[in-house]
This record gives C-alpha cells, sequence and structure tokens, in this order.
C-alpha cells in the first residue's frame, strides 16, 4: 500500500493505459462478412472440397482472395442456413436462434419488447465492451415500442447504410423513396423509385409512372434498358417490361470500386484508417475506429443480389465463357410438392431464351468474382489494422444468407429447401491458429445460428453462463476440434413466398412439409400433427442418388420409414419444442404477444436414427 501510494500520477496513469492495452489485447477484433443470395459454386475452395472440381458444375468461376482465406482457416463447408429468405435468415444469424424460437419467419418487422427476445449479437458484444460498426446492407428488421408507436431500433453503434449512401450518389443502382425530382414536388412520393446513377453523379430514374408525370423524361425507360443491357426477369404470359421485373443481368453504370458494394469496401478500409477521428462519407460525418476499444464489425454485401450489374471489365471477361444451363425437366413438376411449385412459378426462367439464360448466368459469376476482390480488400484492411494495434484477430466469411438457383429447377430466385437455396458454407481464420487451424475442412453439420455462440465465445463470453441459454448454436471452434458429438441433422423454417414450410436435413436425406394451414400467427399452432400426411404436401429427397432433389419420394412406399421418422422428429422440434409465435402487427410491430407450443421438449437433441 506504502509504495502504491507513492507512486506518480503518470506511473498511475502509464499502468492503466497498460491494464486496459492488456484487457483489450484478451478481447480479438471480430469482422464479420456476410455476402447476399450467394451461390456456394461460385467459389472455387468450396468445390473442390464438395465435388471434387474448382469450377462449378456449370463452368468457370474465380474466388482468389475467398480462396486465400480458406487456405488462412477453417471451412466449415456443410454449413446450412435456417431460412432462405434474405430478412429470416439474418434474423438467425443476428440472434442465434431458429425462426420458430424467435417467432420471425419472413420479412415482418419485429419489436424487441416481447418477453420472449433476447438481445441481439451487435448488443451482446457492446455490453462485451466492443465497439460495433455495420457497413451496407443489415436486413434485420426490428423496432422497439415506445408510447403507441414503434421506433427503428440501431442494434450497431454506428452504421453505414446503403441508402445514406445512395442519396449522395454513392452507388450505381439504387431504390429509395423519392418526393421531388429537378425542382418538381410531387403530391405522394415514389416507392422506391429505382435509379442508377452516371460515372458524373447524374441520376438515371426508371419508371413508365415518372415518365407520364413528366414528359421531358419519356422514352427514359427504353434508354435505360438499352444503356445497360438489362435482362429482367419476366413472366411468359405477360412478356417483357421496362421498369420492373428483377434484374437478372446487366452491366454496372460505375467502374469497379464506385458500386454500392465498391462504396462498403472502400468506406470500411477509410473507418480503419481515420483512428480515432471524425472523417467525411458524400455529406455525412462518421467517427473512425476507436483505438481504445476491440472491433466489431459486420459488412452486409448485397453482390450477387438482384440487380446482377458487375463492372464492364468483368463483365466483359465473364461474356468469353460459355456455361451448362441447369436443365429442367417438367416431369419433376409431377411428384413437386404444391408449395415448391409455387416458388417455381415465382420465379420461372425455363422460357428464357438461349441467350438469356447465358446472359444471366455470365453475370451473376462476373459479380460473385467482382465482390470477391472487395471481401479481400476489406478482410487485408482489417488484418493489417489489427496487426498493426497488436491485437489478435478474427474473420468470419459467411457465403450468402441463402443460395440463388440459376435456372435450377426452371427457376431463378431462392425460398425453398433445395440444397442449391439452403447451403452456405461458413469460413473462420483467425490469428488463434490452435481454435481456427488453417487450410482445415470441417465437414460436420454447422448452421447459422451457430454464428452468435461463435462470435461471442471468441470475444471471452463464458457460454455455459446461464444468461445465454437463449442460443441455439453451438461454438464452431467445438465442432471443429470434435469436442461436442456430430449433428444428425440442421433444421430451418421459413414462410416467405411459399407458406409456412420447415424442413430438416440428414447426409442422405432432407425432408419438407407445410408447418401451418395459414400465417394466422397464435391460431391451430399444432395444425399440422393433426393433418393428413397428404396435406403436409411433404417432400423427401435422397442425396447420394438425387443429388439435384428432383424426385420426391415423399408418397414411395419403400420410403415411408424415412419419411415417417424424419416427419415426426420435425414435428416434435419445429413445433413442440418451445416453438414461438408472434402476431407482430405488421410494419407498425406493436404486437407483443406470445404464443406457445411446447409440447415435446428437448426434442432438438440432434439425434436422428433410422
Amino acid at each position: 500500500m506504502f509504495q502504491l501510494k507513492t507512486l506518480s500520477i503518470a506511473t498511475l496513469i502509464f499502468l492503466s493505459i497498460v491494464i486496459d492495452r492488456n484487457l483489450i489485447a484478451d478481447q480479438p477484433n471480430v469482422l464479420w462478412i456476410l455476402t447476399d443470395d450467394h451461390r456456394y459454386d461460385s467459389i472455387r475452395a468450396f468445390n473442390k472440397m464438395l465435388h471434387g472440381r474448382e469450377m462449378s458444375e456449370l463452368g468457370y468461376v474465380e474466388s482468389p482472395n475467398t480462396d486465400r482465406l480458406a487456405k488462412m482457416g477453417t471451412t466449415f463447408i456443410n454449413t446450412y442456413c435456417q431460412a432462405q429468405g434474405c430478412a429470416p435468415s439474418r434474423a438467425a444469424m443476428h440472434y442465434g436462434r431458429y425462426p420458430f424460437r424467435s417467432g420471425i419467419y419472413e420479412f415482418e418487422y419485429h419489436n424487441n419488447n416481447a418477453e420472449h427476445c433476447r438481445p441481439t449479437l451487435s448488443e451482446t458484444m457492446a455490453d462485451l465492451g466492443y465497439q460495433t460498426t455495420h457497413v451496407g446492407k443489415l436486413g434485420v428488421r426490428i423496432k422497439t415500442i415506445k408510447g403507441n408507436w414503434a421506433a427503428s431500433h440501431p442494434i450497431y453503434q454506428q452504421s453505414f447504410y446503403f441508402k445514406d449512401l445512395a442519396r449522395d450518389g454513392l452507388c450505381g443502382w439504387g431504390k429509395d423513396w423519392i418526393t421531388d425530382i429537378n425542382g418538381v414536388k410531387f403530391d405522394k412520393p415514389f416507392q422506391s423509385l429505382e435509379f442508377f446513377v452516371t460515372p458524373e453523379g447524374k441520376f438515371e430514374y426508371c419508371s413508365l409512372e415518372l415518365e407520364e408525370l413528366m414528359p421531358e423524361l419519356a422514352g427514359t425507360c427504353a434508354e435505360t434498358m438499352e444503356k445497360y443491357d438489362l435482362l429482367r426477369h419476366y413472366n411468359k404470359k405477360k412478356g417483357k417490361h421496362l421498369d420492373s421485373g428483377m434484374i437478372l443481368a446487366g452491366v454496372s453504370s460505375r467502374e469497379a470500386g464506385k458500386t454500392r458494394d465498391g462504396y462498403y469496401a472502400s468506406i470500411f478500409v477509410d473507418y480503419l484508417k481515420n483512428k480515432n477521428r471524425a472523417f467525411k462519407v458524400g455529406s455525412r460525418h462518421y467517427d473512425g475506429v476507436d483505438t481504445s476499444k476491440p472491433l466489431f464489425c459486420h459488412i452486409g454485401f448485397d453482390f450477387p443480389h438482384t440487380p446482377v450489374l458487375p463492372p464492364a471489365d468483368f463483365r466483359k471477361r465473364f461474356q468469353q465463357h460459355t456455361y451448362k444451363v441447369p436443365a429442367f425437366d417438367e416431369q419433376e413438376m409431377e411428384t413437386m410438392p404444391a408449395q415448391l411449385k409455387k416458388q417455381v412459378a415465382h420465379g420461372f426462367s425455363d422460357h428464357l431464351t438461349d441467350a438469356e439464360k447465358q446472359a444471366m448466368i455470365q453475370d451473376y459469376y462476373a459479380f460473385c468474382a467482382y465482390g470477391d476482390v472487395l471481401v479481400g480488400q476489406a478482410a487485408d484492411a482489417f488484418i493489417e489494422y489489427s496487426e498493426t494495434q497488436q491485437q489478435p484477430w478474427t474473420i468470419v466469411y459467411v457465403c450468402g444468407d441463402h443460395g440463388w438457383k440459376l435456372n435450377d429447377h426452371g427457376s431463378v430466385s431462392k425460398f425453398t429447401p433445395w440444397d442449391v437455396d439452403s447451403h452456405n458454407p461458413i469460413i473462420v481464420v483467425s490469428s488463434d491458429k490452435k481454435r481456427f487451424p488453417s487450410d482445415t475442412v470441417v465437414t460436420d453439420f454447422t448452421e447459422f445460428v451457430d454464428i452468435a455462440p461463435t462470435v461471442l465465445s471468441i470475444a471471452g463470453a463464458d457460454l455455459g453462463d446461464a444468461k445465454y441459454d437463449y442460443l441455439d448454436g453451438r461454438d464452431m471452434a467445438d465442432t471443429g476440434a470434435g469436442n461436442v458429438p456430430a449433428r444428425d441433422y440442421v433444421i430451418g423454417e421459413s414462410h416467405a413466398v411459399i407458406g409456412p414450410r420447415a424442413f430438416i436435413r440428414t447426409k442422405d436425406y432432407v425432408f419438407s412439409m407445410r408447418t401451418r394451414p395459414d400465417e394466422n400467427r397464435g391460431k391451430n399452432m399444432q395444425w399440422a400433427r393433426n393433418a393428413s400426411y397428404r396435406d403436409l404436401d411433404p417432400a423427401l429427397y435422397h442425396m447420394p442418388t438425387d443429388p439435384k432433389e428432383v424426385n420426391n419420394l415423399a408418397h414411395h412406399p419403400e420410403h415411408q420409414r424415412v419419411a415417417q421418422a424424419m416427419k415426426e422428429k420435425l414435428l416434435n422440434i419445429v413445433l413442440g419444442d418451445n416453438r414461438v409465435e408472434v402476431d407482430w402487427g405488421g410494419n407498425r410491430a406493436m404486437g407483443t404477444t406470445v404464443y406457445r407450443s411446447n409440447f415435446a421438449p428437448g426434442s432438438d437433441d440432434k439425434v436422428l436414427q433410422f
């Protein structure tokens, strides 16, 4: 005590700094990279791990930066998403909970006032002492009820959102609410009006309705379609439209690095360069990285989500390659479940011309290749910052919030339990090579709900603490090290586009079924327990003999034992093991009443034997 009292103030300050630095040193910086609508076969490393070839079965792909990350770290090659739609998939990741535990099944706005809600990953990281930053797409539609209304609830301490950047022209393409154009004000704002931004920063709007209101813009939609060589998804009967339909192919209005994804990467680099000081992005000021705290940053890249608009140089290179278009046999429809037929009809693409299909695939993989460059830029800047600061670090790279079809099953888009829509490998690269060894492939099942507990464990959280009991996933380091029994299955449930449907996937089989009669939350929650097998609209595919999942065996007599076992297991888990439903109240998100079904607690034991 005497020695401590005699220490100078300067010495005490020095010691406190050393202590703080040691505390920071124990908590690695964490960068979470997430892409969007990303097929795993666009990554050479994944193709080699899964199929023994570098290229996609469809043709040429390139991914040198992601391949490099795989060499540097541990790849969890058999990771599956919990829902095949952007918002519910991202909610599962941020909450670390299955949809049937969070009550978030599709694109509903939800509030955190409901009694079953728990903090998001980013909020918990902030509680652990991290500065939390988000760049790009988030997709977690959370609000907080304040009196008689619900306000948007930011879950990161600082965010660089796409719409803010787009309003300053920091993109090549965008959508936004527009109230006036060139000084002309409108009585009612245009909702999500599509626009392109030229290299000079000029906004080019694409709307037939706008052309009617502003005659001086007449013909601009047709000009835009031709200028950017746009291929929009179109219905065979209704034909092509100039200003509607997903953009499946085209060229960016901006050069590489000046697209929205390009700005996500460069903004993140600038954020790391501006240590402990503010910096400007467009018309707004932001705080640079705080070197006194460990960093948790999430970059939500938009690529290769529609609009598929690779920069011109990438597009030109990939146009040199001819791709094998996934074949569609109409006989598949004879056994396809009604819910999956609904998705195929929604995204039907087999009527596209051969040239259109080629363009769609060429531009998709070109977009993926461009995005790979940006992933490399962000990862390299993050590693350099961490090592300069002498801090440990970890990168969690997630290949898509779900997959994407390129005429697989005769359709584009996602929303189904098929492997092409739900198989999304994860790479974890860390300065801690004991936890995540280099050039390592883990083949045991992992799930998106594993991301939150993995990141929290990296940050120093004790997952054995009761306050983390709500997490449905596992620390992937334990899976990689064999410290936990391997899962026999992965599960999920999604309601978007096709209606309520859950799936359970083992190494050899995948079974899916309808879970509810409708989306009237809190009512008929156990409908599927009493529904006929046919009303469940079941699907069963045998992956070793049918890897494309085209031959539905759910009604074949010789497969009934497997189908029934998987059906009962799935029913007990998603309907009976603490199921949650909430009538969130639409976009207002004012609903808080939680409805539960818990007739088979503990059913999700990860064990399924036939």
